[in-house]
């Protein structure tokens, strides 16, 4: 050991003899390796700098664990690269932690901080990782931080994450049994999840955690069947599992009507006629009272969800599936399972014994669901001894009149098995065969006792056993088949053969009265060699002989006592010396003497061979507790059926209760009217040729405008060309009304309500005519002309491109007609005011329908005066819109360039945000050739350019509006904005207020739209309200400045309710605050894009808190 040091020194630790080692695997260094520089290669490697050599550690580690070698010494020098910013080593390291972390809870803790900082790594697989280390470390302190780790994670927006979080709640229930409430809360939430990834994992730690909980599925259990099909196979076995057991508390069985007739059945086959009678009106009276069994629509649900994954290539999701219907089916759809289950003997050994004692249970009650499949249960000669003698089972399970010859035939051959405990199997299920069938029984006690000439005395001796039971049956006809087995005790050597014999011949000596004397005496020679089994039966021979035939047998019986009396085992010395003061009479023998020949000889009933898996589906099949024939730790007895079924409107989510309105009679009594009102005569015969009535009628009830009367052509996709007419006459009838608009605002221009600040557009042309020469304002008039003269390009650009979305849905459609309140008869201001203050008319509109008449009865009696709501309807925000800086004129040398968020669409494109862009010239030189070159934006992103500006004069202004599709995300768009000289490199970044566009909808379809919007689409936050936020104005003033949404009507004056939806998808955001006691508030934010919720939540919070 002394020249240890120089041996680590060398080569900076590693040897001469130790360098093979580091070229191999470590974990195979021989004899050669001393423990003492045992992987010291490998902490090398993990000490560097290198990435490289460090994943190439990390490699060789995992793979000596998945080797099953010890790398436990390593911990230290792995868990420090816990922190490495590699990927792909942190991936391996917690592979490692995951291993070792439960045997190295000290040092694991030690990097507790580190697996709390993965948790909020921006790659989903290493918060995985860090919540699967965390949840292995078994230590109760660090209890409150898993919870929260949890917690966390089931929020997350990766699947995979939210799955680990599933995985992790049975570890910390395990841990910590008193987190069970705060557990079930996340098991609820993840419960809701409509991710496939995420639903057998939360299923499963629903059963490890609540499995009586069965209140949390009712609101799940549909959805869970529509999902069955698209989930991991060990997740469907799990639901599949979880769901037999609901089923059968939830319906009624769907065979308690043929049990019913089954009862009255037997009996009437076994009562008598007087019986009958009595009983005729009350079996009367309970078959009125139970109803004709019609099935619950969910129950059919699911076993329709179901049936298709027998196809399955996984045997345990076919084998659950399997059990679902045995369990739950009528009795008439069972048999679809037999071919599938057929079908799983053909795989391994090990699945084909489970599979079979499956089919064991189920062939006793449903003999007729596997009789085709008959020849699939034949044993080959390759099977296991088990596999062979469950097949034996199921076969004799199947035998009736019909197939017994046959079947009888394949017992024949099996006999001839080298396989002893299979032929032993064989005998007895020929046994069973004639007990069961009668006809065939006399055949098989022939066929058996010529088994008793075989030269295998494990045959003969088994043949014995089962032929006692048979003779039972009817001894008296087989005396000479006792007489020739009487003869086999000089060869049988088996203890229970012999055992048998004696039995026999003791019971039916008076058959064989010569010939059972001279067995007790060949016997009583052998007494002391036998074995306890067959000296008791010697006993009894003895006894039977005495009481029926003592004259011959008296001394032997004595002789035989005698020897029983000094044996050594005690069970015996008792038997002889109950049965001496039994049989011999004596002074001291009490009164049992007189009955001693009734004791013994008495009637013995025939025993019933049954099948040892006769009462075995009390056991939910496909269970462990199945298979063992023994309830196991964990398992979940399979309740009842319920005599009432419960409740079924527990399982209804979709249409909660305040949507249940009659809004379909409404739309029925708006169809009755005239297809076309006085207003909308005029429109043109073209768009009326496109529309049909029958899809108006079912969408929306009426035609939405005078303006959009082809809206139901537009709700086809494939009518795009049809549209096109329709369009072009729209674009005619836009131009007019403006025409009639102007001359209406000319004489009630102080009526009208004020705009955002800016002049209207009649003064700006006005100011024009008259010749005004202020460049700002000269350049502002050009860019609103050109905006007005694309207005009604807008209109039709927006509705072709609208109707080429994705989602092409019903309610898509809907969103691009117009409100049916612009035909709201002569009212103060009338809807066609509108562009007075919010040109042109925004097109986001609900992704529920804004034609339903509810919205216009939720409208009517609104004025536009109201100074809370009607800028939150109609304007795009309250004040001054906020500007940021794009260039500064440092940085741009002269030039500057400020931006805002118009929240006006986009000419051209109604999924890009428009952007006005305002450039100064601060320099003394003029500026030209000013345009965007060049964009790079990241993938789905684009950006539509604005027009070049071909020169800009020293201190003057130039407003322009471009387009980008930010994919409703808020990443930023990059560009290069150039001059004739220069290229300056700039970024949009937007706010996520700003991806979303207003929309317009009734209190009743917000509800419906945020019902559907439940789960992992909602958001919610509290909040304290400063005393400035306290006013209904404030609060709407502040959350339409900080995200662009359209204010909703509510009827609760503590609720405040908007709505919009994403300009590139189309999802809706719906928002609600409700004022609480005091200064507190919630805030809900329900949208399908849980980043865009999360970060409006924090938006809004932030803006009601200034």
């Amino acid at each position: 050991m002394a020249a240890s040091p120089a041996y680590g020194e060398e080569k900076g630790g590693s040897s001469s003899l130790g360098e093979p080692e580091y070229g191999h695997d470590p974990a195979s260094g021989g004899i050669f390796s001393s423990d003492y520089k045992r992987h010291d290669d490998l902490k090398e490697m993990l000490d560097s700098n290198k990435d490289s050599l460090k994943l190439e550690a990390m490699k060789r580690i995992v793979a000596m664990i998945a080797r099953g070698k010890n790398a436990s010494d390593l911990f230290p020098a792995v868990v420090k690269n816990v922190a490495c910013k590699n990927i792909e080593v942190k991936k391996l390291v917690y592979v490692y932690l995951v291993r070792y972390a439960e045997e190295q809870q000290d040092l694991a803790l030690l990097s507790i901080s580190t697996f709390q900082r993965g948790l909020k790594d921006p790659n989903q697989l290493i918060r995985a990782s860090a919540l699967r280390v965390l949840s292995s470390i078994r230590v109760p302190i660090i209890v409150p931080i898993m919870m929260l780790a949890i917690k966390e994670a089931a929020s997350d927006m990766s699947p995979y994450v939210r799955k680990t979080a599933a995985h992790a709640i049975p570890k910390l229930y395990s841990l910590d049994s008193d987190q069970k409430d705060q557990l079930i809360e996340v098991i609820e939430k993840l419960l809701a999840d409509k991710t496939t990834l995420v639903a057998g994992s939360v299923v499963m730690a629903f059963e490890e955690v609540c499995p009586e909980r069965i209140d949390l599925i009712h609101k799940n259990y549909r959805k869970l069947c529509n999902l069955l099909i698209d989930v991991e196979e060990w997740g469907q076995v799990v639901i599949i599992n979880m769901l037999t057991r609901y089923a059968r508390t939830q319906f009624l069985s769907p065979n308690q009507n043929e049990s019913l007739l089954e009862e009255s059945a037997e009996k009437a086959f076994y009562g008598s006629e007087e019986e009958d009678a009595k009983d005729a009106k009350a079996e009367a009276a309970s078959l009125a009272k139970r109803k004709p069994y019609v099935m619950d629509p969910d129950h059919r649900l699911l076993l329709r969800n179901t049936k298709p994954l027998l196809q399955s290539r996984n045997a345990a999701v076919v084998m659950a599936v399997a059990q679902l219907y045995f369990h739950l089916a009528p009795k008439a759809e069972v048999g679809v399972i037999a071919k599938a289950l057929v079908r799983l003997l053909r795989s391994h050994s090990e699945v084909q014994y489970v599979v079979l004692q499956n089919v064991a249970t189920m062939s006793i009650k449903r003999r007729g669901m596997f009789e085709p499949y008959l020849k699939s249960f034949y044993i080959r000669s390759t099977d296991p001894t088990q596999i062979k003698i469950l097949k034996l089972e199921v076969l004799t399970n199947l035998a009736n009149e019909t197939n017994i010859s046959t079947i009888l035939r394949e017992f024949q051959t099996y006999i001839r098995s080298m396989d002893k405990d299979f032929v032993a199997a064989t005998i007895q299920a020929i046994g069973r065969c004639a007990t069961n069938i009668g006809k065939v029984r006399d055949t098989c006690l022939n066929g058996l006792v010529q088994l008793l000439s075989n030269r295998d005395e494990l045959v003969v001796a088994e043949s014995v056993v089962v032929i006692k039971k048979l003779l039972q049956m009817q001894p008296a006809q087989h005396s000479e088949i006792i007489k020739h087995m009487a003869k086999l005790t000089d060869n049988i050597q088996v203890p229970m053969a012999r055992a048998s014999i004696l039995w026999l011949i003791g019971e039916y000596c008076e058959h064989v009265p010569k010939i059972a004397p001279d067995v007790l005496r060949k016997m009583a020679k052998s007494f002391t060699n036998e074995e306890d089994i067959v000296k008791l039966q010697v006993i009894n021979l003895a006894a039977k002989l005495y009481l029926t035939n003592s004259k011959q047998s008296k001394l032997l019986t004595q002789y035989v006592l005698n020897l029983a009396k000094y044996d050594q085992n005690y069970d015996i010395r008792d038997r002889a010396r109950f049965i001496r003061q039994l049989i011999v009479p004596t002074e001291k023998s009490g009164a049992l003497n007189k009955y001693a020949k009734k004791l013994f000889l008495a009637q013995k009933p025939a025993p019933i061979l049954e099948s040892s898996f006769k009462d075995r589906d009390h056991f939910q099949l496909g269970s462990l507790s199945h298979l063992l024939n023994a309830k196991a730790v964990g398992y979940q007895e399979l309740p009842d059926w319920p005599d009432e079924a419960p409740d079924p409107s527990v399982r209804n989510v979709e249409v909660p209760e305040w949507t249940k309105c009659t809004s379909r009679e409404k739309r029925k009594e708006k169809v009755e009217k005239p297809f076309y009102s006085d207003s909308e005569g005029e429109s043109g015969p073209t768009e009326s040729a496109d529309s049909e009535p029958e899809s108006v009628s079912e969408e929306s009830g009426s035609s939405s405008s005078s303006g959009s009367s082809s809206s139901s052509s537009e709700e086809e996709e494939e009518e795009e060309e049809e549209e096109g007419s329709g369009e072009q006459s729209e674009d005619k009838e836009e131009e007019e009304e403006k025409r009639m608009k102007r001359k209406e605002k000319e004489g009630s221009r102080k009526a009208a309500p004020g705009s955002t600040g800016s002049p209207s557009e009649e003064e700006e042309e006005e100011e024009e005519e008259e010749g005004a020469k202020k460049a700002k304002k000269k350049k502002a008039s050009q860019g609103r002309k050109s905006h007005t003269e694309t207005s009604s390009e807008e209109a039709s650009a927006s509705e072709s491109s609208s109707s080429g979305s994705d989602s092409g849905s019903e309610a898509e459609a809907k969103r691009r007609k117009v409100p049916p309140s612009s035909r709201a008869g002569p009212k103060e201001i009338s809807l066609l005011d509108l562009d007075d203050f919010t040109p042109p008319p925004p097109q986001p509109v609900p992704s529920s329908s804004i034609v339903s008449t509810s919205l216009v009865t939720d409208l009517e009696g609104l004025t536009l005066t109201d100074t809370s709501l009607a800028p939150a309807l109609l304007s795009p925000a309250f004040g001054a819109v906020r500007t940021y800086e794009l260039l500064h004129r440092m940085a741009g040398e002269g030039l500057s360039v400020e931006y805002c968020f118009s929240r006006r669409p986009f000419p051209g494109d109604p999924h890009m945000v428009a952007i006005q862009i305002q450039i100064s010239n601060n320099t003394d030189a003029e500026v030209k050739s000013l345009r965007v070159s060049e964009p790079k934006p990241l993938s789905g992103t684009r950006i539509q350019e604005f027009p070049e500006i071909e020169r800009l004069a020293p201190g003057d202004t130039a407003s322009v509006v471009m387009g980008i599709d930010f994919c409703d995300s808020t990443q930023a768009a990059n560009f290069q904005l150039c001059t004739h000289t220069r290229h300056f490199y700039v970024s949009i970044q937007p706010p996520v207020g700003e991806l979303m566009a207003p929309v317009f909808m009734s209190e009743n379809e917000f509800k419906k739209e945020q019902g559907k919007l439940t789960g992992m689409s909602e958001i919610t936050e509290k909040l304290t309200l400063p005393e400035k936020c306290w006013s209904d104005h404030a609060i709407v003033q502040q959350v339409t400045v900080a995200a662009n949404v359209g204010r909703v009507p509510c009827g609760a004056d503590n609720e405040y309710r908007f709505a919009a939806k994403t300009v590139t998808s189309g999802s809706l955001v719906l928002i609600t605050l409700e004022r609480r006691e005091g200064a507190v508030a919630q805030l809900t934010v329900n949208s399908e894009k849980m980043v865009i919720g999360t970060m409006l939540v924090k938006d809004i919070v932030q803006a009601l808190a200034q």
